[in-house]
């Protein structure tokens, strides 16, 4: 026998006074550019209309993963009647092999550019030998 119309021990709670956004903003995936130097890969990423306070870079397990929040442009005294330009956040993931060195990793972002420096471990770095 099934119970019917059985309440749950939830305590009921008044809806909180904050406001809360309706819309989702749309989520872009940022181009980059990846080249490697003798001792590190260097990621430049597009992020136009974020800044090192809306910018977060997290590395877990072997995922790095950029995700950069844009607010929206509000227009108090006119309406906008013609955009070319889509304003969203950015989101992405990359798999990073053994070869980096998790704790030396550097980033800035400036300009709406974001600069990744993920430096070689010791045991990857190109040995030039001499040929007698």
């Amino acid at each position: 026998m099934e119970p019917k119309d059985r309440e749950l021990p939830v305590a009921k709670q008044a809806a909180p006074a904050v406001s809360e956004r309706r819309t989702t903003p749309k989520t872009f995936i940022p181009l980059v550019d990846i080249y490697e130097t003798k001792d590190s890969f260097v990621l430049i990423a597009d992020v136009p209309g974020v800044d090192d306070k809306s910018m977060e870079v997290t590395l877990e397990k072997n995922v790095l993963t950029i995700h950069g929040t844009v607010e929206p442009i509000e227009c108090k005294d006119h309406d906008l009647s013609y955009t070319e330009y889509d304003m969203g956040n950015y989101h992405r993931s990359f798999i990073l092999s053994g070869d980096i060195d998790r704790d030396k990793i550097e980033a800035n972002v400036k300009d709406g550019v974001l600069h990744l420096t993920l430096p070689k471990t010791e045991k990857v770095k190109v040995n030039k030998i001499t040929v007698h």
